[in-house]
């Protein structure tokens, strides 16, 4: 983060709201109103974070993660808690889970006989499917993760190796040729000749997608699974095959290529990732960064070191150079947004404080209310002259995951989710971006596109994602949006 050499003095933080400036404090932030009254009572000790450090350095094995993390009442150790009998909610979860398991089976794609993936939809009653029947790379992820704690490996090795496969074949939009790392958004099983049961794999790279964009986090997600999948079934040969190494290369290279760029960020264009309607949020959103950060990671563990040292050298400081990039200059909390409120502009040095050249007219007026003296969170986007302010659940929650985060950190974003409970969950989970943009707003900035209207879809919409509980005491990851 950066500080200040001479900080200005700083706002006294009651625990109920702001102090009112007074006439010589006019540089200071407006003042809060009161909190609003929460709808939701949270019992909180303290939060619990586990993350892959802490799978890593603990010795942590990846199925007893599917047991609720409690923290014991009079100390900072996560206990484990098991499901009793007598749970009167149980048998309700049972039913829920098994729902749930039945509805994934029907959405199963099979190739040549044998589970690959399953599709983005199944609900046929919207009348034309569009590209809801295929098998997306970003939607496949949760529904991955349930197979292989639910022991069902096959499918989840068989989507790597096709969609390795796929990556290997020539890319090309119009007369434009797309780089040899692109991996694609989606793919469908094309029967040829279905006499012949004769069946090949059609995918789409951008060429086809509503919008004409090709996917910058399918790659990255890509390497997460793999990872999720060696180090679950304890199988390292996949990871380890010519064809795996070789994606893992050209996704890497493809993300690492020198440019002109100053910024140890990935360049991202709207629409290229799970946001995948023009949302403003071309530039370096912090959804990209955290999943590049944490492929990264990945990576470091699968690929074979020896055979290339000098490339897992270069991934190694790009790490570092980014996590100081996110840390110094995405990270927000009521410290570092006053210090922004007091920028000064123009500022031409190597020890200028507002590198970005950011106005501090510019902050929006939902920041001041929205930004608890309690908690943070990593904002959507920073480029020159503008800051993305907005809470994104993704980047924020997979920066804890992959430990871009502190433990401070973490905490904070926890923090500000239970904070703001109400604005970012309310009655159903999740808003995946908050807040909404309106009225003019909306209608420059998304094209007036139907699909994000305000507070629906990508435009401040909740997206249900939730883990529920089998007979097992397994989870299952159910994921939707409307």
């Amino acid at each position: 983060m950066v500080q200040c050499t001479q900080p200005p003095p700083q706002l006294k933080l009651p625990e109920s709201k702001i102090t009112e400036p007074t006439d010589d404090e006019n540089q200071d932030l407006p003042p809060k109103p009161e909190k609003r009254t929460r709808m939701h009572h949270i019992e909180r000790h303290r939060s619990c974070v586990v993350t892959l450090s802490d799978i890593e350095l603990n010795g942590l094995q990846p199925r007893h993660l599917h047991q609720p993390i409690e923290i014991s009442p009079g100390g900072s150790q996560c206990s484990l808690h098991e499901e009793t009998p007598t749970d009167t909610n149980a048998s309700h979860r049972h039913a829920i889970a098994d729902a749930a398991w039945e509805a994934l089976k029907r959405s199963m794609v099979y190739f040549r006989g044998q589970p690959i993936g399953t599709v983005a939809a199944i609900d046929k009653s919207q009348g034309a499917a569009l590209n809801y029947d295929q098998v997306f790379m970003r939607d496949f992820i949760p529904s991955a993760l349930a197979f292989l704690m639910k022991g069902e490996h096959l499918i989840v090795k068989n989507f790597l190796v096709e969609t390795a496969r796929l990556q290997s074949r020539e890319k090309m939009v119009d007369l434009f040729k797309l780089g040899q790392g692109v991996m694609p958004a989606s793919f469908k099983v094309h029967h040829r000749n279905p006499t012949q049961k004769t069946e090949s794999l059609l995918a789409d790279f951008g060429e086809t997608a509503i919008g004409r964009v090709a996917p910058v986090d399918s790659g990255l997600w890509w390497i997460i699974l793999l990872r999720a999948y060696t180090k679950w079934t304890g199988d390292n040969s996949l990871a380890e095959s010519t064809n795996c190494q070789r994606a893992m290369h050209l996704i890497l290279r493809l993300c690492l290529s020198e440019g002109c760029d100053t910024s140890p960020a990935l360049l991202c264009a709207d629409g290229c990732s799970m946001i995948d309607r023009r949302m403003g949020i071309y530039g370096y959103p912090i959804e990209i960064q955290a999943l590049f950060f944490m492929a990264m990671r990945c990576a470091l563990s699968l690929l074979k070191q020896e055979s290339d040292a000098d490339f897992v050298n270069h991934i190694t400081k790009r790490i570092q150079a980014l996590s100081y990039h996110l840390h110094s200059y995405y990270w927000l909390d009521f410290q570092r947004l006053n210090d922004i409120y007091r920028y000064k502009t123009e500022e031409y040095s190597q020890t200028a404080l507002n590198k970005f050249n950011v106005m501090p007219e510019s902050i929006p007026d939902w920041i001041f209310d929205f930004m608890p003296s309690r908690g943070g969170y990593f904002i959507g986007n920073v480029s020159p002259a503008r800051m993305d302010f907005r809470w994104f659940c993704l980047g924020n929650f997979i920066a804890i995951l992959s430990s871009l985060a502190t433990g401070e950190q973490a905490e904070a974003i926890l923090d500000l989710v239970e904070e703001r409970w109400q604005e970012l969950i309310g009655e159903m989970p999740l808003k995946i971006c908050y807040p909404a943009m309106e009225n003019q707003e909306w209608q420059i900035v998304t094209g007036c596109d139907p699909k994000n209207t305000r507070w629906s879809y990508h435009n401040g919409g909740s997206w249900p994602g939730f883990w529920i509980y089998d007979g097992k005491n397994h989870l299952l990851p159910w994921r939707g949006h409307f």
